[in-house]
């Protein structure tokens, strides 16, 4: 596998349903290929800060036998230009072509963090800054999150509910939630894509005008009546996004669509599920997200086996 950007690559590669028994497999002994990595160096650039994303895969990496090498763009290396033919008189420094193909004779593998700028959507929806550090690294490279999509997290997501369903084909709701900030819809583009492609019931949930873009919803069930949508549903998905349409816009901060006790008892004994970092009382209330049925904890314990099961397939290509 030479790139990792949404659940495409993984159909076209070793497809979902390998993947997932060797993530489980991972899950059960993380140290199962720990000499995969040795002698391999895994490069991580980010672009925007990270906690997990940034954690798990310097873990997923170490139990696979490799080295890491973690770069801040703008703090640990040069201010990255990533736009073609401007005179580059300002603040930046450095041009993504020089930078990436360096990155590349460096290390055997790399992983770029990018964020939507939510201010061109063209731009954003295009991935321009992704697709032109893969066009000059040279090597295979991970998507650690990009302007419209995280496919690290929904692997964990998908991971998480295999793990924790208790019948075959469980309704899954993602459902929009209030946020102060206006925040890209990566997470809840990528998330309905994946699931889109699993075996389970997904309902997509939100205020009017927060519509994801259709190449992503595709024929997902989507509806604006919450609660409605809760009845009888076996996973939350609590998530924020920022409007399409007019591009990065707040439309509501509607608390009514905080996820709360109440909401839940509508479902059936659901488990709450979030990415991470979560805004309390805000996104999801205290009783809700600290409940027994959270699961949010074991979802980001996944992102080291969604990050392994990846890289164990990219390492494997090397030869």
């Amino acid at each position: 596998m030479k790139r990792f950007t949404s659940v495409h690559d993984l159909i076209a590669g070793p497809g979902i349903d390998a993947a997932m028994q060797r993530a489980l497999e991972f899950a059960a002994d993380p140290w199962r290929q720990d000499t995969l990595g040795r002698r391999r160096t895994v490069g991580l650039l980010f672009m925007n800060p990270s906690l997990r994303t940034r954690m798990s895969t310097q873990k997923a990496a170490s139990l696979l036998g490799a080295e890491t090498i973690v770069l801040n763009a703008g703090s640990d290396s040069w201010t990255l230009e990533t736009r073609d033919g401007v005179v580059m008189d300002g603040s930046t420094t450095e041009h993504i072509k020089e930078a990436a193909a360096v990155m590349g004779q460096y290390c055997d593998v790399l992983g770029l963090r990018t964020f939507a700028g939510l201010a061109d959507r063209q731009h954003d929806y295009q991935e321009t800054v992704l697709e032109k550090f893969i066009a000059y690294a040279g090597v295979p490279v991970i998507s650690l999150e990009s302007a419209t999509r995280h496919p690290l997290q929904s692997f964990a997501d998908l991971i998480t509910i295999e793990q924790h369903k208790t019948r075959e084909r469980p309704k899954v709701v993602l459902t929009w939630a209030p946020h102060p900030k206006a925040l890209p819809q990566a997470v809840a583009n990528s998330f309905v894509e994946w699931m889109r492609h699993a075996d389970v019931e997904l309902v997509v949930t939100h205020p009017k005008g927060y519509e994801l873009d259709p190449s992503f919803v595709g024929d997902a069930t989507v509806v604006h009546d919450r609660d409605a949508a809760f009845e009888g549903a076996e996973f939350i998905y609590a998530k924020n996004w920022s409007a399409v349409e007019p591009y990065g816009a707040i439309l509501s901060q509607d608390k009514s669509w905080t996820v709360s006790e109440n909401a839940m008892s509508r479902t059936n004994n659901a488990k709450f599920m979030h990415c991470l970092p979560v805004r309390r009382n805000m996104i999801v209330d205290d009783a809700v997200i600290d409940a027994p049925t959270s699961i949010v904890i074991p979802q980001a314990a996944n992102r080291v086996v969604s990050a392994q099961t990846v890289l164990s397939y990219m390492l494997e290509g090397l030869g």
